[in-house]
């Protein structure tokens, strides 16, 4: 019996230690796993790096602006650099369903100016002809007004992207392949309640009016201001019409675009929104400056 109870003492001390034993070993191992997992990590944390900005794809014209603040006028007039006349030749005659081709000769654009600046700026090339056509055309007949493309260009950056919200783009026709259609004008999110004025035909809403096209124009602006520049049915989602249309419509009231006080009369007829201003400010200035 003696010696049995000194066997049982010996298998219950030897039951601590192999308890100990394993929890030591236990801690070992997860020691070893933590010291190779911090390992990796740390190779890894040594291995990442922080992804650096991409530059912004300009093909919707984004451009970085000045601070708006230092900003207090209208930018200079960039000038256009218009077609010669050798340049212009007899316009495309068109079939019965197309657009005729404009008859401007020299009140467009050189390829060259074009080609250029829409590099400088980031303003898609057919976006820019439509700027530039405007400003070529209204310097021609209204020549007091002081208009320029980059006023022109920021509103139709802030407006809709140079044409590009929706998801399309201006078409070599000039014409968005995308129609750049507004919220419904019900006086919701910071609007003005306007209730139809068109029976739909320009924005497909026969219950609210939306601003159509790539510089927004409200359907009863439009009837008022709509103007192309061939002399035919004025198209609000057309870039050329669009443009000029609303050159007339910042030069109403003689105003001169050239002075603080009727530029910016001019931009509030447009949006009567500060913040709008400065937006359409610091763009007009940012590609004045990069032209």
């Amino acid at each position: 019996m003696g010696d049995s109870m000194n066997g049982a003492r010996r298998r219950r001390g030897r039951g601590p230690l192999i308890a100990v034993s394993l929890t030591l070993v236990v801690c070992l191992l997860v020691t070893v796993g933590v010291v190779v997992l911090v390992g990796r990590v740390s190779s890894a944390l040594n291995s990442w790096e922080a992804p650096s900005a991409s530059t912004p794809d300009p093909s919707d014209g984004t451009i970085a602006t000045a601070p708006h603040d230092e900003l207090t006028g209208p930018p200079e007039n960039a000038g256009v650099t218009a077609r010669a006349d050798d340049e212009a030749g007899e316009p495309a005659e068109a079939g019965a369903d197309e657009r005729s081709g404009p008859d401007l000769g020299r009140l467009r654009p050189d390829d060259t100016w074009l080609d250029e600046v829409a590099a400088s700026t980031g303003i898609p090339r057919r976006a820019l002809e439509g700027y530039a056509s405007a400003q070529l055309v209204v310097d021609d007949d209204q020549p007091e007004c002081g208009m320029t493309w980059t006023t022109l260009a920021g509103i139709g950056f802030v407006e809709s992207r140079h044409g590009t919200y929706a998801g399309g783009e201006i078409g070599s026709d000039g014409t968005t392949t995308v129609d750049v259609i507004g919220i419904p004008l019900d006086g919701t999110n910071n609007t003005r309640a306007i209730p139809d004025t068109d029976g739909g035909e320009l924005d497909g809403d026969t219950e609210w009016d939306r601003a159509v096209g790539p510089m927004q124009f409200i359907p009863s602006t439009w009837a008022r201001w709509g103007e192309s520049p061939t002399g035919g049915d004025a198209d609000p989602h057309h870039i050329d019409d669009a443009a000029l249309s609303a050159a007339r419509y910042l030069c109403a009231n003689e105003r001169d675009l050239a002075t603080t006080e009727d530029w910016e009369e001019a931009i509030f007829t447009y949006n009567r929104s500060v913040s709008y201003r400065d937006d359409v400010l610091a763009y007009a200035h940012a590609y004045a400056d990069a032209s």
